[in-house]
């Protein structure tokens, strides 16, 4: 065995040794994650972009929806921190609902917004524990225009309700020009091109452009359907 590989051996080594003591930081992460939200009742998680700017038609459309949402009883779970997130928990914050934010420590972009209750915004060092609190305790999944963590959450959400390990949860996606490059393609080539989705599994995704058809379609979803944890 050359030196170099013993070298990157005992690295390795060195590197398992420590992550065996991660799981209770890990574990630690759930449980305050559980303990906290299980107590807030019914939410709605909205995602979407960081860089998403105040006063931007999404920033002002997503206040809306948040504030309505509020108004109709759920809280607003967003990942806390700036844009789009920013604009969702404002608009819970303007109707007096409750505002949940969780939060990730990230080197660049994330910094908790101003319009979090105080006794609802968790810290998260791991993305994966985080998306389990976005998941299990939402009754719906706004999901806004943003980037590369909004399309890990949304292929996340839509893999959970496709595979049925959710109760049947609605997804929707705002901003029709948006989405429509993505929705075309998966129709195209995921469905019709190679036979890698069913086709019922785009129609478990809504699309709508209006605060109004976002919130007609939640209030109409629960008239038939029971609100409770997704797993």
């Amino acid at each position: 065995m050359s030196e170099f590989t013993k070298v990157k051996l005992r690295d390795w080594t060195e590197t398992k040794a420590h992550s065996s003591w991660q799981i209770f930081k890990i574990m630690a992460e759930f449980v305050q994650g559980f303990e906290a939200l299980a107590k807030i009742g019914p939410c709605i998680s909205i995602f979407g972009s960081a860089r998403t700017r105040a006063q931007h038609k999404y920033y002002d459309l997503t206040v809306e929806i948040a504030r309505r949402l509020s108004e109709e009883g759920f809280g607003i779970i967003t990942g806390g921190g700036p844009g789009i997130m920013e604009a969702a928990n404002k608009g819970a914050h303007m109707a007096s609902g409750r505002s949940v934010g969780l939060n990730i420590a990230l080197p660049f972009e994330q910094s908790s917004n101003t319009f979090i209750d105080n006794d609802k915004s968790i810290d998260f060092d791991y993305f994966f524990v985080r998306k389990v609190m976005f998941t299990k305790y939402s009754q719906g999944f706004i999901m806004m225009p943003g980037g590369w963590g909004t399309m890990d959450e949304f292929f996340e959400v839509a893999t959970l309700i496709q595979t049925r390990k959710f109760t049947q949860t609605p997804m929707v996606c705002v901003g029709s020009v948006y989405w429509e490059g993505l929705f075309n393609w998966m129709r195209d080539m995921m469905h019709l091109g190679e036979g890698n989705i069913s086709p019922g599994d785009l129609e478990m995704i809504k699309v709508f452009d209006t605060a109004d058809e976002v919130v007609n379609y939640i209030k109409e979803f629960y008239t038939h359907n029971k609100l409770q944890p997704n797993f």
